[in-house]
């Protein structure tokens, strides 16, 4: 299939798909057992990274937000990042400032 079909059949699910896998390369901070993914709330669109599978690396790359968000203005992935472990929320972060 030549280049020009495959991105045909490309959906906006694949696009993100790229764009994340592009982010996390990027960023170069991430395990590969953290989950990234983005979520609508209300009106905003968060990039939410899970550690589930490597909870022992949370506090670590929360130290490090800074890095992440400067890659997330890049994209323009998201408003806020959310640090989850599993279904817990453990912190999020707006532009600016640090919540737990």
């Amino acid at each position: 299939m030549s280049q020009s079909r495959s991105f045909q059949k490309s959906t906006s699910y694949d696009f993100e798909q790229e764009v994340l896998s592009r982010f996390r390369y990027l960023v170069g901070i991430l395990p590969e057992e953290c989950g990234i993914y983005r979520e609508t709330w209300n009106n905003s669109t968060v990039l939410c990274l899970n550690f589930e599978h490597c909870p022992y690396f949370l506090e670590i790359i929360k130290e490090k937000t800074d890095i992440l968000m400067t890659e997330i203005e890049r994209f323009s992935l998201a408003t806020c990042i959310l640090f989850r472990q599993g279904n817990q929320l453990k912190a999020w972060r707006q532009m600016g400032r640090i919540k737990n």
